[in-house]
């Protein structure tokens, strides 16, 4: 071993044993006849201590250390004269008797610190370099620690951990797959996971009733900064349950998990909502519930005014920011340049200032007398001191907008702090939604679902009035995961893939084995799967899954420290019966 110790586990109680530590150095202090080193590894930092009075040799080599080096040190362990109660060895430091430089390095590109000057795309570039940094690491060690938790927590609620295949057959239904050439097979492709959708629900009619797996899934989508086209999922399935049982179950499982990480009790049954609930209140199936700021709707009281923005809008709506009547007309401004930017795309907002002497002035006085803005403030429960911003236009881009608007105004108020926790369901999605494109419906969470027994009748008559047996997990207003009691009927999976324009053909080409599978008693089945990376970076208090990741890709799906995805050579194409033939550059 080339250390007895590591650099984070000395203590007062060790003072006068001689050790031996291994790692990197930190940081190099030099005082004239004395050096102090930051030796840093894995568990933390220990001071190292060079005397030119004691060892002037070792002393000068020490002085020739650089940044990074990896060293080995032999030495004594003494008491320090200044402590320092900012980390966990301040009380001690080693004098010195011997060192080994193990290898030499490089100056890094940026600095190995909590608080680093080096850029994301730098970073990445040098990830394992950044793996070293301590804020990093931690993330991963909490991904580590939950991790074992959820399969401790599984096994005992008498799940199986089953592995499924990597290597599958293309369904394109979602998002586009990643696909993978077949050497033995030419001209046919393997597709990678999606999610393990199929397969588990295989592993219910095969009998093993209650199964998981923390698995990599795949999808060929654009991404943003909280997506990865590799991801982990926390993949779950039960036999002969309701949708009530796999809520209980899995609401069970996040408690468990924030009790574990961040000792937070919540004792009371996590709020239901409905998706059209969400959608009305907030403009998202994924609301922050941190804080209120709902939604109010004035359609009602607008129209018939001489103002056409309000008198031909579709929807309008607002919310209500409390004590912002202060806001100067710069703010203003600047919240109406926010919600025109192209990611929103609203054309304009209204405002309305309910002042803390009650007077009130409206960015639209000209068309609404103090009176019916009066009226406006009373259905919002506006207080002197609020202020009522507003949005008009097609029902659902306007809830959308609005929505961007009131987590705006919560990040300007400090209302989403991090270290809040605010979890719900939300529930009774609609089983398809319907595009204008391609005239067709699509279903809205993936083809397995089961529509709500209540309006199977409707499957034919009315079609997008259908709920279905679908819910989400939704924390701080991210989607930490979902699912659904599927279909376990052949004839009404059939119905489903007809409804979602799919033939017969096609549907046996695409899912024949899961049909055929069906015919030989499938139970009543449901699920749903977590983000994993997500979870991890909810409670770590992060706004990207990136950071918990070991070796993430960057938001054009590159990974720029190994430099992929990249070509291969030709000589490999002729082996997969692969020609290459690249878009012409416009």
């Amino acid at each position: 071993m080339f250390r007895t110790n590591t650099c984070g586990e000395l203590r007062i109680s060790n003072v006068g044993s001689t050790v031996t530590l291994a790692g990197w150095v930190q940081r190099i202090r030099k005082m004239g006849g004395m050096t102090f080193i930051d030796l840093r590894d894995r568990y933390g930092i220990t001071q190292l201590v060079f005397n030119s009075d004691v060892n002037a040799d070792l002393h000068e080599a020490a002085n020739h250390l650089g940044r990074e080096y990896v060293i080995q040190v032999t030495g004594n362990v003494a008491e320090r004269s200044n402590k320092n109660a900012n980390i966990p060895t301040g009380d001690i430091e080693i004098i010195a008797t011997d060192l080994k430089v193990l290898n030499r390095s490089e100056v890094p590109p940026f600095t190995i610190e909590d608080d680093t000057d080096g850029g994301d795309d730098l970073r990445m570039r040098y990830r394992y370099l950044d793996l070293r940094r301590n804020c990093v690491r931690r993330n991963l060690e909490l991904r580590h620690r939950m991790a074992f938790e959820i399969r401790r927590y599984l096994d005992s609620k008498g799940f199986l951990e089953v592995e499924t295949p990597v290597l599958i057959k293309s369904t394109p239904e979602g998002a586009r797959d990643f696909v993978v050439p077949s050497r033995m097979n030419p001209g046919e492709f393997y597709a990678l996971p999606q999610s393990p959708q199929t397969f588990k629900q295989l592993l219910m009619v095969s009998g093993f009733d209650r199964y998981f797996q923390i698995v990599k899934c795949f999808r060929d989508e654009d991404l943003r900064a909280d997506r990865q086209p590799e991801f982990t999922q926390i993949d779950c399935e039960m036999s002969f349950v309701e949708q009530e049982d796999v809520l209980q179950m899995f609401e069970g499982l996040v408690k468990h998990i924030f009790k574990y990480v961040k000792d937070i009790d919540f004792t009371e049954p996590f709020p239901r909502m409905t998706w059209a609930d969400a959608m009305r209140l907030y403009g998202s199936d994924k609301p922050d519930t941190r804080f209120g700021m709902e939604f109010v709707e004035l359609k009602d009281l607008t129209g018939g005014k001489g103002f056409s923005v309000m008198d031909d809008a579709e929807y309008v709506g607002a919310i209500v920011a409390p004590g912002c009547a202060d806001y100067t007309r710069k703010q203003l401004d600047q919240l109406t340049e926010f919600v025109k930017r192209s990611q929103i795309g609203a054309k304009g907002m209204m405002w309305v200032k309910f002042e803390v002497d009650g007077s009130i002035k409206s960015s639209v006085s000209k068309f609404y007398s103090e009176d019916e803005l009066r009226a406006w403030g009373e259905r919002g429960g506006a207080k002197p001191g609020d202020l009522m911003l507003i949005l008009c236009g097609q029902t659902m881009r306007t809830r959308k907008q609005l929505c961007e608007l009131r987590l705006e105004m919560g990040s300007r108020l400090g209302l989403r702090d991090p270290q809040k926790f605010s979890c719900l369901w939300v529930v009774d999605f609609p089983l398809f939604e319907w595009d204008d494109e391609t005239q067709r419906y699509y279903a809205m969470h993936h083809p397995f679902t089961s529509p709500n027994p209540e309006d199977i009748d409707k499957l034919d008559s009315d079609t997008g009035a259908v709920r279905a047996t679908a819910y989400d997990m939704v924390v701080n207003g991210n989607e930490l995961g979902g699912g659904s009691i599927r279909i376990h009927d052949a004839k009404l999976q059939d119905k489903m893939f007809r409804l979602l324009g799919l033939s017969e053909e096609d549907a046996q080409y695409k899912f024949g084995f899961l049909m055929n599978a069906f015919k030989f008693g499938a139970p009543p089945h449901g699920g749903l799967a977590f983000g994993f990376d997500r979870f991890v970076s909810i409670l770590a208090g992060l706004d990207s899954i990136r950071d918990v990741i070991a070796f993430p890709k960057n938001n054009s799906g590159r990974d720029t420290m190994i430099d992929a995805p990249s070509r291969i050579d030709d000589s490999q194409l002729q082996e997969l019966c692969i020609d290459v033939v690249l878009p012409e550059e416009k």
